[in-house]
């Protein structure tokens, strides 16, 4: 078990000293926001989930995108990649969140990791994982982070593979392998 435990999946999850994850209900909680001292939430859903606005002084970023394989999430990597640094830099903190805290905001997580920490994809996921377990991009968002990468390092440190699932990031069918039938 993780050391936040169950706790950690429906509270917000430190990435970082100023990158938080979670999902939308966590997000939409004023008392964790000031406890964790956000100061910018980006929300990554189709619609602007909030029935109030943000605490005062709290900036907020709406990307209307599905969770769907097909979504361009790539398209916003660098804006919100440099979002979180420029927070982080004037003394803020970010929040990233979809609904799930799951696919689209873990994937942009991972973007800012690769961005402004230098690691690789691989790297940026065991991370984001370790902040986060449940933390399970789609396929399509796999996609667009290894092009990423490519884009940032010039090489890959994941890939996409063939699976009775179909394509697969070829760490995930190393779990596979590595499960054990009950």
């Amino acid at each position: 078990m993780h050391p936040s435990g169950l706790a950690g999946l429906s509270g917000l999850c430190r990435v970082t000293d100023h990158l938080y994850l979670s999902n939308g209900r966590a997000a939409s909680d004023s008392s964790q926001l000031t406890r964790c001292n956000i100061t910018c939430i980006i929300n990554v859903t189709e619609t602007k989930s909030r029935s109030r606005p943000p605490p005062p002084g709290v900036e907020y970023i709406h990307i209307p995108l599905s969770d769907s394989p097909m979504s361009p999430l790539g398209e916003h990597f660098d804006e919100v990649a440099d979002k979180v640094e420029l927070t982080a830099e004037r003394g803020g903190r970010t929040l990233v969140h979809c609904n799930a805290g799951v696919s689209r905001s873990a994937s942009l997580c991972m973007a800012y990791l690769m961005k402004h920490r230098g690691v690789t994809l691989l790297e940026a996921h065991g991370w984001v994982r370790n902040s986060r377990p449940v933390v399970r991009p789609n396929n399509g968002f796999w996609k667009q982070l290894i092009r990423y990468e490519m884009e940032l390092r010039g090489c890959t440190s994941v890939r996409m593979v063939s699976s009775f699932m179909g394509e697969v990031p070829d760490i995930y069918e190393e779990e596979s392998r590595n499960m054990i039938p009950l």
